[in-house]
């Protein structure tokens, strides 16, 4: 047997194993939420999950005491969570809506101003976006604007390339919970015309599409010229 026989005997083994390994392990299962004190915690969290955005760090606020202009302040939401505010230290604000950071800020505040009155503005926020990785034309990540579908968000960054396998796209989401994991046969939904299991993408989410098994072989298959079929 001639050594290009050999590679492309090899290579295809190789291929078909992971074929049929992933065939027999199925899809991958969506972790399991913690449970914490009895409670459930969230798996759906993101900084726009409960309608209301929840701050986050990078975030820029201006903060303004109409009656004591000597306070106002631009204040930045530090990578821990954490905002340093003038006469009164750090306070953690992660996670509050807009309403909510105002009311801590309130309540700090009260123990040095008699009855204080403020005012919070949001001035800067990070952009709703999604992440699309793996086997697309254009990998990278980009702004999430509206609903948008994994399969549309896939098409959005240029579509499959040849090396795709459409059908084990995976959604990875962060939730409060840690990673959950959402398996996704693009190849199924298109053969079928049924969009219905086709999942609406949240703000953070990835998109990855993984590489089919056949496209280890094509390293060793020639551009140009005659080969050998191995399997005679």
């Amino acid at each position: 047997m001639s050594l290009l026989r050999i590679m492309l005997a090899t290579a295809l083994s190789v291929a078909l194993a992971q074929e049929s390994y992933a065939q027999k392990s199925g899809p991958v299962q969506p972790l399991q939420p913690i449970v914490a004190g009895g409670t459930e915690l969230s798996t759906e969290w993101t900084p726009w999950s409960s309608g209301r955005y929840r701050l986050t760090p990078g975030d820029v606020l201006e903060v303004r005491f109409p009656f004591v202009p000597e306070l106002d302040q631009t204040i930045t939401v530090q990578p821990d969570g954490y905002v340093a505010l003038k006469d009164v230290g750090d306070l953690r604000i992660q996670g509050r809506t807009v309403p909510e950071a105002r009311a801590v800020i309130l309540e700090a505040y009260g123990e040095i101003v008699r009855r204080p009155e403020l005012s919070v503005v949001l001035k800067e926020f990070e952009k709703p976006y999604f992440i699309a990785s793996g086997e697309v034309t254009r990998p990278g990540k980009y702004e999430l604007r509206g609903a948008m579908t994994a399969s549309q968000a896939v098409a959005f960054a240029g579509g499959f390339t040849g090396k795709a396998k459409p059908s084990q796209v995976v959604v990875f989401r962060l939730t409060e919970g840690g990673w959950t994991v959402r398996p996704i046969d693009v190849k199924k939904m298109y053969s079928r015309r049924d969009l219905a299991e086709d999942p609406l993408l949240r703000p953070g989410d990835t998109v990855f599409v993984p590489k089919s098994g056949w496209a280890s072989i094509l390293p060793f298959i020639p551009k140009t010229g005659i080969y050998l079929n191995p399997f005679q």
